[in-house]
């Protein structure tokens, strides 16, 4: 018992139309990592909300911090107390620098903020933890990777006792995952409980202690993790055997369809040209900061510098915003769904239905209603949204569940090119097997996909052909059974 951290017992929460947490136990010792793992919607990140005060007003069960019965009435008095958590979805200032990020409403100083101190102690933070970064740098400035490290920065500023990780190797680079998993065992060596969040299974044997299991709001299970293995995670987690993790493929390409030819923005691509064939999926592989999402983002119209051109069916477009590549037949699921793919204080069906209010409208821009509940309700069961129904806020849904409204969108708008950058980052095994067999189905119906992933078993069991991008320029395009990931890794490291 002198070890014990944290106990939650039978904890409940319920929103509208939906009992999110049923009676739910957890526990953490000093120094142990434990891992919580379950689909999108399972209950994980509503549990650790409850822990740290987000969602004080649960309706049953008690939390046990050190031995004294508590209920944080909010993030900062949990912090206060030693909880820090990180979550899924990152919540940094884009316009403060690194160090203002770290130390935000704990800056060092009397009544007036000691720059100095500040940036000092920022730096020490990240020295320690072997990370490279420019903290006089705006957040906006810098990529996904060392956005999700500012966040970690921040919660080891915070002197925790416990650190709730929400996914937090989802953008990070080989090399920071190695980082980060170092730094956790010197955490635990201090003491410190980690909570450990993942879709990544195999780092959650690589990591972790025990691991617990919810399913629909429910505790399924607890063991300690050298007495399972991945398949019956996988089998509680989704309450079935899921035999195939990626889907087999019977595609029959056509011709070339989609090109682009010497795509260029200044200190980002350069001279970027390949051609797409209809109904292919093609890879966009290459590491972190490479420019992969650069080029999407250049043939959606994001970049007003960009050089070069771009067809479709033959036709030169002229695609100078994302209006004029969707009126193209041209979509991009971005990779950051939070800040540039949902609007959070809209609904369900709002969100989804944001790319086609015209075809939904009738005289003076009145949007028909009945028009666009039939279309959203269409796509909620053909994707299978887990919602009450269309008018849930989209905040209030799981991540994999906004990841599927926003396909939804991009379905809504009869797409012939789709760009998809990271499109399974942040989802469950079920869930990511879904949008595998999406993929699929869409290609058969000759939708052309430009895929975009840093999990190197998608890129090779997804794709027929793979550019792999190094340092801004298209370094080469492996085709057929010559994409493995030695040659995949070989020019993505500048190689020839």
């Amino acid at each position: 018992m002198a070890n014990k951290l944290l106990e939650m017992k039978n904890i409940s929460k319920s929103f509208p139309g939906v009992q999110a947490l049923s009676e739910v136990d957890f526990n953490i010792d000093k120094g142990e990592v434990h891992a919580l793992v379950g689909e999108n919607g399972a209950g994980k990140s509503t549990l650790m909300k409850v822990l740290t005060g987000i969602h004080p007003d649960y309706e049953k069960g008690q939390i046990f911090y050190k031995g004294e019965e508590v209920r944080f009435k909010s993030p900062a008095e949990a912090q206060a107390a030693g909880l820090a958590i990180i979550h899924q979805e990152l919540e940094l200032i884009p316009e403060l620098t690194v160090a203002e990020n770290v130390f935000l409403g704990r800056e060092p100083g009397r009544g007036w903020i000691n720059k100095r101190k500040l940036k000092a102690n920022t730096k020490k933070i990240f020295e320690e933890m072997g990370i490279e970064i420019n903290i006089n740098k705006k957040i906006k400035n810098l990529t996904i990777g060392k956005q999700q490290m500012v966040e970690i920065a921040k919660a080891i500023s915070q002197d925790a006792e416990i650190i709730a990780m929400d996914e937090p190797t989802s953008s990070l680079s080989q090399q920071e995952v190695k980082i980060l998993f170092d730094l956790i065992q010197d955490l635990k060596n201090d003491g410190i409980g980690i909570i450990y969040i993942s879709h990544h299974l195999e780092e959650i044997f690589e990591i972790c202690d025990r691991v617990t299991v919810l399913r629909d709001g429910n505790k399924i299970k607890e063991q300690l993790v050298s007495e399972t293995d991945r398949d019956e995670i996988v089998r509680q987690m989704v309450g079935r055997d899921v035999e195939d993790r990626f889907p087999e493929f019977d595609a029959k390409i056509g011709e070339p369809i989609f090109e682009v030819k010497n795509l260029s923005v200044p200190d980002l691509i350069t001279d970027v040209s390949f051609q797409v064939k209809k109904g292919e999926i093609f890879g966009l592989a290459g590491l972190m900061g490479a420019g992969r999402s650069e080029i999407a983002r250049a043939i959606y119209g994001l970049y007003k510098n960009r050089a070069g051109d771009i067809y479709l069916e033959g036709k030169k477009l002229d695609i100078n915003s994302p209006g004029d590549a969707i009126d193209n037949g041209i979509y991009y699921l971005t990779e950051n769904r939070k800040d540039e793919g949902l609007i959070p204080e809209l609904s369900v069906g709002a969100n989804m239905s944001l790319s086609i209010l015209e075809q939904l409208t009738f005289v003076r821009g009145v949007i028909s209603k009945r028009k666009e509940k039939s279309l959203v309700k269409d796509f909620i069961s053909k994707l299978d949204v887990r919602t009450p129904g269309p008018w849930q806020l989209i905040k209030n849904l799981s991540g994999g569940n906004q990841q599927k409204v926003i396909l939804g969108r991009v379905l809504s708008t009869d797409p012939k090119v789709i760009i998809m950058d990271e499109p399974t980052r942040g989802i469950d095994v079920g869930a990511k097997h879904e949008i595998y067999q999406l993929m699929e189905e869409l290609a058969a119906d000759g939708v052309t996909i430009i895929f975009i992933s840093s999990e190197l078993p998608e890129i090779l069991n997804l794709t027929s052909r793979v550019g792999v991008i190094y340092n801004g320029r298209l370094q080469g395009i492996i085709d057929g059974s010559d994409v493995t990931q030695e040659s995949i890794m070989n020019l993505a490291t500048g190689g020839s």
